[in-house]
């Protein structure tokens, strides 16, 4: 009999820290997912900053290095200079790439540099209490805008499509966006993560997914509620696909890469 589902050999059997309806454990599944199905548990590396994302390296049963706030990309370049044949994985939200980590991610994917960024975006600060954020909607609330982010008058600025931004880099070579608020959304985010994972083993460059998940806590919202709000909300801010597939037809065959 084929066993079709079981735990990731990659992802410790703990209790999660995150709050009830947060989209970073679906993400953590779906990457140890990739790293048991790619055989890569030996070789992955994955950086993870202050933010939600500290507490990354708690569940993942892979090597790990916990950066500066905002400086992952610079650390992520460094070991994979040092360490070519490993898979190193950048993981962040949008407070710490957008924000203190911008000039960084910017400058990494200009530069080509050859690893993978997993963005996660739920338009907030969700570890530090729920301040704006460089991507939080027009109008969504935040305890730094209490009245909704207002672009005009209080001079607040417009939500920061980082994806598009990069994919407009000529060193960026894979970008794409996915979100993990239904099962539909996070398989499809999943083929976009295999896809960057893949043509990071195959030395194509700088490759990146965004992936849009709920934090019901900041939001003020149920679970269910906020699965629904990224859908009706967020999504069309954000629009899921990939945005940009410069992978050479040479590194796009298929089967498992290696390394």
């Amino acid at each position: 009999m084929k066993q079709v589902h079981g735990h990731p050999k990659s992802l410790y059997p703990i209790p999660t820290k995150y709050c009830g309806g947060c989209g970073h454990g679906v993400i953590h599944r779906i990457i140890t997912e990739l790293v048991d199905e790619l055989a890569i548990q030996e070789k992955t590396i994955i950086t993870n900053p202050v933010g939600c994302a500290i507490w990354a390296d708690l569940y993942f049963d892979f090597d790990s290095v916990q950066p500066a706030h905002g400086r992952t990309p610079a650390a992520a370049t460094g070991i994979k200079r040092v360490l070519p044949d490993h898979v190193v994985i950048c993981y962040q939200g949008d407070g710490d790439m957008a924000a203190i980590g911008t000039a960084e991610m910017i400058h990494a994917a200009n530069r080509g540099e050859s690893f993978t960024t997993i963005f996660v975006n739920n338009a907030i600060y969700g570890m530090t209490g729920g301040q704006m954020a460089p991507t939080t909607l027009v109008g969504q609330k935040a305890t730094t805008a209490p009245q909704g982010r207002d672009p005009g008058a209080s001079g607040m600025g417009y939500p920061i499509r980082v994806s598009e931004l990069l994919a407009g880099l000529e060193g960026s070579r894979y970008i794409a966006r996915g979100a993990v608020n239904s099962p539909a959304h996070a398989r499809k985010t999943k083929q976009y993560i295999r896809k960057a994972l893949e043509a990071q083993i195959r030395g194509v460059g700088f490759t990146l997914v965004e992936i849009l998940s709920p934090c019901p806590t900041n939001w003020g919202m149920d679970p269910i509620q906020a699965v629904a709000w990224l859908e009706e909300q967020m999504i069309p801010v954000f629009p899921l696909g990939e945005i940009k597939n410069a992978i050479p037809l040479s590194a796009q065959q298929s089967g498992n890469p290696g390394l």
